[in-house]
């Protein structure tokens, strides 16, 4: 039964996967507004055959598509699971075959050394190709609408969760972590490839350590990528303890990268230890370089280095301003907003230009808690902050922003985001007035089951 109660964690409750792939038409709560017309991405793990209770992580189960088609104030669902490589041999042997996150020493031989991408933790379009992300694997594209498999993209080798699209090239701007063939190196990759999807470039240099480096920033000129010391050994794993641990001594930085001149000219900035894995926005002024994030004092999810469980902790707003001016970078940081979250968005019209709106999934109740309990929307200039919430909330997903039209001033539209109700069971799609989410949601199209909890969202506009 979905949602059973089971030993691991990651496998109860709204984490634990659904079996069916469906289609329905859902109806509306409230008005829908005309303007939103396109399509919502949300992507999560959701594994086809039951993992291995004592390993699994949420990070490792197969991707699975959930899509919101929205046009003329209707709502059709439609989920279906990335058949990717590994899922379409497990699928065909009819049970699972490969360790959780590539683990070789719970892995099938017949699998060995075969390609275990998941494509479960991002889902986003660039040159018409709708493509399915994850940490270590190539782009994996999905036909827009169907959902069908199409195959991996070629950007060289493998591209982490969070590329940008620069809205004023088109082009896409990707990196890559412990990117050598021998695991856990420290070497990072950074590339582009054209509105074409053609890739023009990739380099890699050698970081200090090896680091989970999840998100990065982008602005017109730079390239900024956290070395932060949720840190991976080889060594460690190998003598059982955890691969990726919490490691505070090692020192944290930001790699500089100046994209015209690549990492011939790499700079880096210290900061004080934290982990961050999601980036808000990033943008140049004054000669600096700024950067918004949400930031852990401490890597949750992760243990530390002997094995010990970590201490865990909610990320709050987090303001780097990187002044490029003397020798030697020097970051500075400004705390926008103590209020416990994750996924943050901007409008993204924004990007890589100052903003002035962001949004987040809050963690009022239950701080450190990756489900959250509400919606908030902060506007940094004022400092302001508002949030919704209602009793009993079971999780809210990452706020997507729509405008309500091309030239809209910032912030002028809607909050999409996906809602979790334990008591029935289900979830909903929750639409809210962007600049007012205090309000609550001006529509909501309750999904007759529930959707598990997943990572992230990408609206399409039609």
């Amino acid at each position: 039964m979905d949602g059973e109660p089971r030993g691991n964690p990651f496998l109860r409750g709204n984490f634990a996967p659904v079996r069916t792939e469906d289609d329905f038409d859902l109806a509306v709560v409230g008005i829908l507004p005309d303007q939103i017309a396109g399509v919502l991405y949300r992507i999560g793990p959701n594994p086809q055959f039951e993992p291995d209770q004592r390993a699994y992580h949420w990070f490792g189960g197969d991707g699975m598509v959930h899509a919101f088609e929205i046009a003329g104030g209707k709502v059709r669902y439609r989920n279906r699971y990335v058949r990717t490589p590994r899922w379409q041999t497990e699928n065909a042997a009819g049970r699972r075959l490969y360790g959780p996150m590539g683990n070789p020493m719970l892995t099938d031989p017949s699998v060995m050394g075969t390609d275990s991408g998941v494509a479960n933790t991002n889902i986003m379009l660039h040159a018409g190709r709708l493509l399915a992300l994850e940490e270590a694997h190539a782009p994996f594209e999905v036909e827009v609408g169907s959902l069908d498999p199409v195959g991996y993209r070629d950007f060289g080798g493998k591209v982490t969760a969070h590329p940008k699209v620069d809205p004023r090239t088109g082009e896409l701007v990707f990196i890559a972590y412990a990117d050598d063939p021998t695991p856990l190196s420290n070497r990072i990759s950074w590339g582009v490839a054209g509105p074409d999807g053609v890739l023009i470039k990739r380099e890699t240099f050698e970081a200090p350590y090896c680091s989970m480096v999840h998100d990065f920033a982008l602005t017109d000129r730079y390239v900024i990528i956290p070395l932060l010391p949720l840190t991976g050994s080889l060594e460690r794993a190998m003598s059982g303890k955890p691969a990726f641990a919490w490691e505070p001594e090692k020192p944290a930085q930001l790699a500089i990268i100046d994209r015209e001149t690549g990492v011939a000219s790499l700079r880096w900035a210290p900061v004080s230890a934290g982990y961050v894995f999601h980036v808000t926005n990033a943008w140049e002024e004054e000669g600096d370089v700024v950067v918004d994030v949400m930031r852990y004092p401490q890597a949750p999810f992760f243990p530390l280095a002997d094995g010990s469980p970590g201490r865990e902790t909610g990320a709050v707003s987090l303001r780097w301003r990187i002044d490029l001016s003397g020798p030697d970078p020097v970051a500075t940081e400004q705390t926008l907003d103590d209020l416990a979250g994750e996924f943050p968005r901007c409008d993204e019209r924004y990007a890589q230009r100052p903003h002035r709106h962001a949004w987040f999934s809050g963690q009022q109740r239950r701080p450190g808690d990756i489900r959250g309990d509400g919606l908030a929307h902060l506007d940094t200039h004022s400092g302001e902050r508002t949030f919704w919430t209602e009793e009993g909330l079971g999780g809210v997903g990452e706020p997507i922003f729509v405008p309500r039209s091309a030239d809209a001033a910032e912030g002028d539209g809607w909050i999409l985001t996906i809602l979790f109700r334990p008591h029935t069971d289900t979830s909903e799609l929750a639409v809210f007035d962007a600049l007012d989410v205090a309000a609550g949601p001006v529509a909501l199209a309750p999904v007759p089951r529930r959707i598990p909890f997943g990572f992230h969202a990408n609206f399409v506009a039609q």
